[in-house]
């Protein structure tokens, strides 16, 4: 694929890049503040009295702290990826800039090969994520510091032990760092290599002064924005980087199908369309209720009550008596199972449909299911989005600010998303095929997987 070189970079957009580059001093005291904004709400309201019915956002700082995370922070993190790709790691994430504080203190050791797994994005992902439903991460604050302040000690003690001024945390562990790949691909701007000037330098002997890319990217082959953290340190490096922009569908269609990566597969299509619906649909949905009240019958029937009247310490399963909100192992079990059918059902479906269009092309492929199940990155990424957005609506009409516009936004960005996929795997199918019916029933086959993904956000905002 042929990129934009950087003489055919925008002026003003190359030098957005280079303003990053020279303020590096500006944007770690920006990282500092948010820093410290972030270990206050993670850290203080989880030694702080759960506010009463009285308490609202702007005079308690726990229901503060609840709508900046989630109502704020998290969704519209999210949003950002897709617009500016991953500038919100490199810029602001206070995660990324301790993890690269300490490591500037780290031993250095040698990466071992267990935390370069390429599998670790989805596990941390669905282990985040379940847990977080079974301790009720959204509305307390202990799990807030047990979930996102154990994040955040664990990349304190993987820079400590394996940095050398790096985010080895960020490249490998981070629980959310396969999700924010994943939706950067789809962001309209990159800092993009020419490769042309690039060997043009190096034919000129220029030994200009090197590049620390904390994120561990490799300049010289770097393609597309799932890795690069937007940081701006590398613009301009042998006036062959520059901040660019491109289409949103350049990466997903031109760069994807080069590297076929079975784990971000699995993250789009088991992990995004399967154990995000189930966490955020249980609380909502009717066969979550019914499905527990007919096994605690059925238990009752045969004498057995402990599962339903046991419980568990709170950094296991919710427990807050004072609040009339507590898991009993019934609860816990019958969620787990949801979460895991949930996952089992969108997973299976979507994958028979993608199968089907990878093998409508032609004899199988696995690099050919992979790069189109890509395609999907729209409306898996929007479906994350309008779930932890509902929290924010939730969080707002629980202090009396209703947004009556609330319901249309949502069905246009969902139409928005599945059609953006189904663009996606247009594209991506004329680059597997010359056209004729073979490439119609794939595509059709993946616009079927599109608005299949819609269906379970149809159900949460308006039949349930």
């Amino acid at each position: 694929m042929a990129f934009a070189s950087s003489p055919l970079a925008p002026p003003r957009l190359a030098r957005v890049g280079d303003w990053l580059l020279r303020h590096q001093r500006i944007i770690r005291a920006v990282q500092w503040l948010i820093v410290a904004f972030y270990l206050v709400l993670v850290a203080v309201p989880a030694f702080l009295p759960l506010p009463d019915r009285t308490a609202h956002i702007l005079d308690n700082l726990t229901l503060f702290a609840q709508f900046a995370f989630w109502g704020i922070w998290w969704p519209f993190v999210l949003l950002s990826m897709v617009l500016v790709g991953r500038a919100w790691c490199g810029l602001m994430c206070p995660e990324g800039a301790l993890s690269e504080f300490v490591s500037g203190y780290g031993a250095g050791r040698r990466l071992p090969r267990w935390l370069t797994w390429g599998g670790w994005p989805f596990v941390a992902f669905a282990c985040t994520t379940v847990y977080g439903q079974l301790v009720s991460v959204y509305q307390y604050p202990k799990p807030v510091l047990v979930v996102l302040g154990g994040s955040t000690a664990a990349a304190i003690v993987v820079g400590l032990r394996y940095g050398r001024n790096k985010r080895v945390w960020c490249r490998f562990l981070c629980p959310v760092n396969g999700v924010f790949a994943l939706l950067s691909k789809l962001a309209p701007l990159h800092f993009a290599v020419d490769q042309t000037a690039w060997r043009a330098s190096q034919a000129r002997h220029e030994h200009p002064p090197s590049v620390n890319c904390a994120p561990l990217v490799p300049l010289r082959t770097m393609r597309g924005a799932f890795s690069c953290h937007m940081c701006g340190r590398c613009s301009g490096f042998r006036d062959a980087i520059a901040l660019t922009p491109r289409s949103p569908t350049d990466e997903i269609v031109n760069v994807a199908g080069d590297r076929p990566n079975p784990w971000e597969s699995a993250l789009i299509l088991f992990g995004l369309m399967g154990i995000a619906v189930g966490a955020f649909h249980w609380s909502a949905s009717p066969w979550f209720i019914d499905v527990k009240q007919a096994i605690a019958e059925w238990l009752i029937d045969h004498g057995v009550s402990w599962p339903l009247e046991w419980s568990a310490p709170w950094w296991l399963l919710t427990n807050y008596p004072d609040h009339n909100d507590v898991m009993s192992l019934l609860d816990g079990a019958v969620l787990l199972g949801y979460i895991a059918v949930t996952t089992i059902v969108m997973g299976a479906v979507l994958s028979a449909l993608m199968a089907l269009a990878t093998r409508s092309l032609g004899p199988w492929s696995w690099r050919r299911f992979h790069h189109l199940t890509q395609a999907l990155i729209p409306i898996a990424g929007c479906g994350v989005f309008l779930g932890l957005s509902a929290l924010t609506v939730t969080m707002l009409h629980a202090q009396g600010i209703t947004l009556p516009w609330v319901g249309m936004l949502r069905a246009a960005l969902l139409a928005g998303a599945a059609a953006w996929s189904i663009v996606l795997a247009w594209r991506v199918t004329a680059r597997w095929s010359n056209g004729g019916a073979r490439r119609a029933i794939a595509a059709a086959c993946a616009a079927v997987a599109a608005i299949f993904g819609t269906a379970p956000w149809i159900l949460l905002f308006w039949s349930w």
